[in-house]
């Protein structure tokens, strides 16, 4: 990816559904709680095909989140979104499991 990466561990508070857009573009929304002395609650997305990295995680969980920021104006107005790129599930031990994007092969085409 490029420009600057982000990381942020929290627990997953909500996972909303997929959205998808008439020009086939989708992402999914989620919010997770941060760890820090004054927790937020932040909301990160993911797109196209990096939406199915929520499937596998549920509320509750505890998540290392890779992201980017990305910012654009329409009308006037000026939006942020924290595009996340790589969400990694934290055991109780400490290790992770990572889930990221394994480009853009199909899934029948998985190199393993």
């Amino acid at each position: 990816m490029a420009g600057n990466s982000y990381e942020m561990v929290g627990t997953i508070k909500v996972i909303m559904d997929e959205q998808t857009f008439p020009s086939g573009f989708s992402k999914r929304e989620f919010v997770i709680t941060s760890e820090e002395e004054y927790p937020q609650d932040i909301k990160l997305t993911l797109t196209k095909e990096r939406a199915k990295l929520l499937d596998v995680l549920k509320t509750g969980e505890r998540v290392k989140v890779s992201f980017g920021i990305r910012g654009n104006e329409y009308k006037e107005r000026y939006y942020v979104d924290l595009n996340a790129f790589k969400v990694e599930q934290l055991d109780v031990d400490g290790s992770s499991v990572s889930y990221e994007e394994m480009g853009d092969l199909p899934e029948d085409d998985l190199p393993f």
